[in-house]
């Protein structure tokens, strides 16, 4: 029986892993415990039979298991709770700590493909922080975002808020936006002065910074940075419950996942949907945005 024409446009698609032969045919379905039939390729060049790394590949769970574990625990849901979920409703049940296995995997994996996406944003750019205990030890949650598209453009957990971990972010909310930000606003904490002007730069043509840094002190009645305030509420809610962090690596991890789901999974009241739909060109089309996010991450 000869493929039809879509059957065709999907083989022609897949590239052997071995040599990057196009010259690849279906050959059977690979049975697997918890997964299903997964398609089987051979490649006519190498005589190499493989199967296509989706972002899933070797792991024991269902993509829709995992992204809806992934989605209940940015959520609110424990990762102890999201296994009690999973036994209702999954013969195959696992452990709390591959959930959060599988939580850091994607996350990253994520998150470095969203970090190259270029950010259509407004003028403005608004910096803060947060305090967190990694350890009992004091640690800071540095974040930015774009105050028109309510998009967090970059953000980093640190052990401390000085010079080089403020600049890690504006490095990082510079480069993605390029020449947009006229303004940056950050709270009265003096260290922000420093890491803004030398980030951003001085004009010499213009005579000027490229920026105007507006400094909001609410104790001297200068206002209310509310937007980016409002994002720490959300980040506040989900992470109220955590008994701090074990260290530095996993929390960064569990925050860029935050990021993600803020920018792309949740829809933002104020805009009426997500951030990126406004800040990036990305057109998501699945329900299950996480799936889709993952099968993205895995081409780049």
């Amino acid at each position: 029986m000869k493929p039809n024409n879509k059957q065709q446009s999907e083989v022609k698609k897949v590239i052997c892993p071995k040599c990057n032969s196009e010259r690849i045919k279906k050959r059977g379905l690979r049975q697997t415990e918890n997964r299903g039939k997964i398609q089987r390729y051979f490649c006519n060049d190498c005589k190499t039979s493989f199967v296509l790394d989706d972002g899933f590949f070797r792991m024991r769970n269902t993509p829709q298991k995992i992204t809806l574990s992934i989605d209940l625990f940015y959520r609110g849901v424990s990762t102890r709770k999201v296994q009690e979920h999973l036994t209702a409703f999954y013969p195959h049940n696992c452990d709390h700590r591959t959930i959060l296995r599988w939580i850091v995997k994607y996350s990253k994996m994520i998150h470095s493909f969203t970090n190259k996406l270029k950010i259509n944003c407004g003028e403005e750019l608004q910096i803060d922080e947060m305090e967190y205990k990694t350890k009992g030890k004091k640690s800071w949650f540095i974040d930015s975002i774009d105050t028109k598209t309510r998009y967090m453009i970059a953000s980093n957990f640190c052990k401390t808020r000085e010079q080089e971990e403020l600049k890690s972010v504006l490095k990082i909310a510079k480069s993605k936006t390029e020449n947009q930000i006229k303004m940056v606003t950050s709270d009265g904490y003096t260290a922000y002065f420093k890491a803004i002007k030398s980030t951003f730069g001085y004009n010499n043509k213009l005579g000027r910074y490229n920026v105007i840094h507006n400094r909001v002190t609410q104790l001297k009645n200068e206002g209310f940075n509310h937007k980016i305030e409002r994002l720490h509420n959300n980040i506040r809610q989900r992470t109220k419950t955590f008994r701090g962090f074990k260290n530095l690596d996993s929390a960064n991890c569990i925050m860029k996942g935050f990021e993600v789901f803020y920018n792309y999974i949740m829809v933002h009241q104020a805009i009426n949907k997500c951030p990126y739909e406004l800040a990036t060109d990305l057109k998501l089309t699945n329900p299950n945005k996480w799936l889709e996010l993952i099968n993205l991450s895995n081409q780049y």
